[in-house]
Parts: structure tokens; sequence; C-alpha cells
């Protein structure tokens, strides 16, 4: 190609949405890109259950190519990731430890992490297992972009190091998750693969009031559910439904249930995708309760909130046509207004250019004090004691560890 690419992405999936949430975040971000004229590659690992499950091989908006291993991954992309302008890797890539330490020393423009699962990353930093980021990593890439925001951030920046903490949190395309009418088959619906932290919510806000509501229409559709889960007759199973098939699934339901994983709920600011899918599609959406869900949705107008059975019942059984109606007209507003691919491509330009001016400032002072180290000291010494003076001020080397955030001191650091 005679032109490098703007961007190059190197994520867990982008043609396989089975068992993960990362596709359908990549599969977004890259058509709002995109569409404001970047040129994108992205880069996947061949891992063989998403091998066996490509729902989009080639999804639109950038040029995808498969890797076999690390090998080949350098020996075909080490062109395209030097070149590039911003190079991001993603939480969970085979070998990400791996593969950050070569992004980080080839990558001429901005090296950029994208945590999708934030919560879980910094909990295997603090056991020690280190498969697809270490801790001096965070402290090297020049952004950390992060799916969980709120005071998370703070603690990545001030305990790791890291120079720029963000949140990019999912998005959804508007023109595909749309409302379009037609039979509604369900009275509480739910789409999510299965985790044993999930399950037992899913248990309490829609399996024992599908129990209790005999008469009540509920379907569950995701996969990697035990076979010794008794589904009650009034539950319809799927097993995966493709991207293409979730709005049709939305839009036939009454309700859909939102459920949040535990490590999740505890950090709270983490909006699964599947909230911002049904608010486009005008869908009433119930949901679990979680720290920052009010910055995202604001509960009673956009969202339900339901602890137990007997929330998820009332609001089945009770809440009217015209509520229901305004429940799903005031979340897909919501997600117009703050949630598209455009608005994330937006926020990750901006991002981009903050870690482009700090460390073209970093550089600069860096640079400047080196000057002036020259012009304090004899020749000899020069080289020497201003590389000293330079490292004291302006943060570690590539390979070392710091504690505080370099030249960005976040708010509240201290706390």
């Amino acid at each position: 190609m005679s032109q490098p690419y703007d961007i190059v992405i190197l994520g867990l999936s982008i043609t396989s949405s089975w068992g993960n949430g990362h596709a359908t975040t990549y599969r977004s971000l890259v058509r709002g890109l995109a569409a404001r004229g970047h040129q994108i590659l992205f880069l996947e690992g061949d891992m063989p259950w998403y091998a066996g499950n490509r729902d989009e091989p080639h999804p639109p908006g950038a040029r995808t190519e498969i890797y076999r291993n690390f090998g080949d991954l350098v020996a075909r992309f080490e062109r395209e990731v030097t070149q590039a302008r911003l190079v991001i890797v993603g939480s969970f890539v085979p070998a990400g430890a791996r593969v950050g330490d070569w992004v980080l020393s080839v990558a001429k423009g901005i090296p950029a992490f994208y945590d999708i699962d934030t919560p879980v990353t910094l909990s295997k930093l603090a056991e020690g297992s280190w498969e697809y980021l270490t801790p001096e990593q965070v402290a090297r890439y020049r952004l950390y972009l992060s799916f969980t925001g709120g005071p998370l951030l703070r603690t990545i920046e001030s305990r790791y190091g890291s120079p720029i903490a963000r949140p990019l949190y999912c998005s959804v395309d508007t023109k595909q998750y749309r409302p379009v009418g037609g039979e509604c088959r369900w009275d509480l619906g739910y789409l999510g693969t299965y985790s044993d932290d999930r399950q037992p919510a899913l248990e309490t806000l829609l399996l024992e009031p599908a129990r209790q509501w005999k008469r009540g229409r509920f379907t569950v559709a995701g996969p990697m559910y035990p076979k010794s889960i008794l589904w009650p007759a009034n539950v319809q199973r799927e097993i995966h439904l493709s991207p293409r098939d979730h709005p049709g699934f939305y839009n036939a339901q009454r309700f859909t249930l939102n459920i949040t994983r535990e490590a999740m709920k505890s950090a709270g600011y983490s909006p699964s995708v599947r909230l911002f899918e049904a608010g486009a599609c005008a869908t009433a959406v119930i949901s679990d309760w979680w720290e920052g869900l009010d910055t995202i949705f604001e509960p009673g107008r956009d969202v339900l909130v339901a602890s137990d059975c007997e929330d998820t019942l009332r609001f089945l059984k009770d809440t009217s046509g015209a509520k229901l109606r305004s429940l799903g007209e005031a979340a897909r507003r919501r997600v117009l207004a703050e949630h598209t691919p455009a608005h994330r491509a937006m926020q990750l330009e901006c991002y981009w250019k903050e870690a482009d001016d700090n460390f073209s400032a970093h550089s600069s002072r860096r640079h400047r004090r080196h000057r002036e180290g020259d012009g304090r000291m004899g020749a000899g010494m020069a080289p020497q004691r201003a590389r000293q003076t330079a490292g004291g001020h302006a943060g570690p080397t590539a390979g070392e560890h710091r504690d505080q955030g370099g030249l960005h001191q976040p708010a509240g650091a201290g706390n």
C-alpha cells in the first residue's frame, strides 16, 4: 500500500462475535473511524474457536487480516505497525504482553492499549497474571483506553503510571439497530453468553419470574449455558444469534433484560453493549443496578432498575403501553445523542490528539533540558549528566516502572 494506515488495531476478534463482546465493539468503532476518513488495518490472531464461528469475516470499514502466531504477525505486518500514526493493542490478545513489547519497540506513532475488560485486567495485574499486559507496559503505552470509566481511571494513572487513561465505551450503529415494529413475541428477553457470575441475576430477574408467571413469554439467547440448567417451559432458548439478527430479537420483546458481570458491577461505570443495542431499537430495558448507570441512562425515564423477582414482575404486569413506548423512545434518544460509532470515533480522535500533544510537550521539555545541561557542563560530561537530568524529571525510559503519571497529573491522584 502506498500510503501507511492511519490506525492499526490488534484485537481479540472482529470477525467472530461468538462468546465475546469484543467483536461488536470493534466493528462499531471501525465503522465510525472509517466514516471520518481513517484508513484502518485490523489484525486478529487465528484462534480455533473463532475460526469456526466467523459471523462477519470481512467487516466493513477496515482491512482485516488473520495471523497464525507472533512470528507470522511480525513477518507480515511490521511495516504497517511501524508506520501507523496510532497503534492500538486490545485486551485478551493472544500473547498480548509479547505483542505489546513489540509494538512499543517499533511503533513510530502513538501506541495505545484498549481495555475492554478493565476490572478483570486490574485484578490480573495485582495477581501477577500478565499474559496480555504487564504493569510496566501500562506506563509505556501513551494512551490507555478503558471500557470502564469513573474512579478506576485514576487508579490506572496513579498506581500504574499511565500518562493518560480515558473511557471509551462501546457504541451501536443506529442505522442497523432501530425500531422496526412487527409482532411482539416475548414479554422479557435476555441476550448474553453464559457466565457463572451473571447466572444468579438471570435466575432472580428472569427465570424465577417466568416460573411464577406461567402466562408470561420469555427468551434467553446465548451460548455456553450448562445442560444442567432447568429452563421453565415458557422460556424459549436460542444458542446463538448473529449480530445481524439482534435488532429483530430486541424488536420482538416488550422488555429486554440487561445483566452486568460481577467485576464490572463492582467497578461501576461499565455499560454493556446490550444496553445500547436495545435502547437504539427503542425497546424498554430492565437492568440491574451498578454505580454510574445513571450517567448513561436515567432510571425511571430511560431504564427501569430491578433488584429482585418482585421488581421484574411488577414492571412486566403493571407498565402501561404508553409508559413502555416512552421508555423505549427516551432510551433511543439518549443513544442517538451520545453512543453512536461517530461519537466514539470523535472521542478517540480527541484522546489521540491529547496523547500526541502530551508526548510532544514531554519531548520538548526533555530536549530543552538536554540543551541546558550541555551549556552548563563540560563537553566530556554533558551527555551523561543531561540524560540523568532529563530522566529524573520527565519520567522513565522504556522498560522502567514508574508509580506516578508523568506529565499528566490526574485529578484526585492521591485519593
